[in-house]
């Protein structure tokens, strides 16, 4: 029987954790964000974000920026958040519009507060094997594993996708977990048989039900990163209800790996305050 990996469960409960530490800690952290433009998906996520820091006691702060504002424009507000003293975590909502420069955005977020993990600096340590932030969606997948007991070292693992967000960091928090990690994209021949070879498989590539059974080894753990429309709903890119017959253990979407992303950020955030309170013990 396969096992449902519950995200929304799991993060539900790590909030509640999260809330009494920090309730404990007498810290009062704050996390900032940036919105460019009136994309819906992109503030149903920046509500999302503001609403758990609500839950477990995160002040939170939202700058909304015009969609035609240009990459100075969007460098004053990060310049400003990282001066001010009270915020903890900055993050910068993704996709920025075109004309924005999205990789100097995020080059001028200063590192310890960069809780969505994306400075080059932060992305070198987790490489380096020695992590400070590390991105919330692959961190929220490897938590939720491990709530599941699910092996990670000595498994084969297969990352569909090597975007810097999500496939190239899980990739190397898999490897770090001892894991021989195999990352397939665009260009990989004969995909379907690396797909097979998967032990733990996990897809970031943003194609609607891409993975079907014929692709996944049975008893493999299938995570689907994946958020799509098809037929007016929303799906991942793994054929849930075909895929589940042979996985081991799958996450559904939604109420999957979203939440945890969600839950992740809120830890990184709590951490962040944490550091700098020491620093400036």
């Amino acid at each position: 029987m396969v096992i449902i990996l519950d995200g929304k469960k799991c993060s539900e409960m790590r909030l509640e954790l999260l809330k009494e530490e920090i309730s404990d800690s007498g810290l009062y952290p704050h996390l900032a964000t940036v919105i460019v433009g009136s994309d819906p998906a992109s503030k149903m996520y920046v509500r999302m974000k503001h609403r758990a820091c609500e839950q477990v006691g995160i002040g939170s702060v939202g700058i909304e920026l015009p969609a035609d504002s240009t990459t100075e424009k969007v460098l004053e507000a990060v310049t400003r958040l990282n001066q001010d003293s009270d915020i903890d975590g900055i993050l910068v909502q993704l996709p920025l519009p075109k004309q924005v420069d999205a990789e100097r955005v995020i080059e001028a977020i200063r590192p310890e507060k960069d809780v969505d993990g994306y400075h080059p600096e932060n992305m070198g340590l987790l490489f380096s094997g020695k992590p400070r932030f590390t991105s919330c969606t692959p961190t929220g997948i490897m938590t939720l594993l491990k709530e599941y007991r699910i092996p990670i070292s000595g498994a084969r693992a297969v990352v569909i996708g090597r975007s810097i967000d999500v496939g190239r960091p899980m990739a190397a928090l898999l490897l770090n977990a001892d894991a021989t990690v195999t990352i397939c994209h665009s260009r990989t021949k004969n995909i379907a048989e690396e797909l097979k070879r998967a032990d733990i498989l996990v897809s970031a590539i943003g194609k609607a039900h891409f993975i079907q059974p014929d692709m996944v080894k049975p008893g493999a753990v299938v995570i689907d990163v994946g958020i799509n429309q098809l037929d007016g709903k929303l799906v991942g890119d793994v054929d849930f209800e075909k895929v589940s017959g042979i996985a081991s253990a799958i996450t559904p979407v939604p109420g999957g790996v979203g939440p945890m992303t969600i839950a992740t950020l809120m830890e990184n955030t709590f951490r962040a305050a944490k550091v700098k309170a020491c620093n400036s013990a």
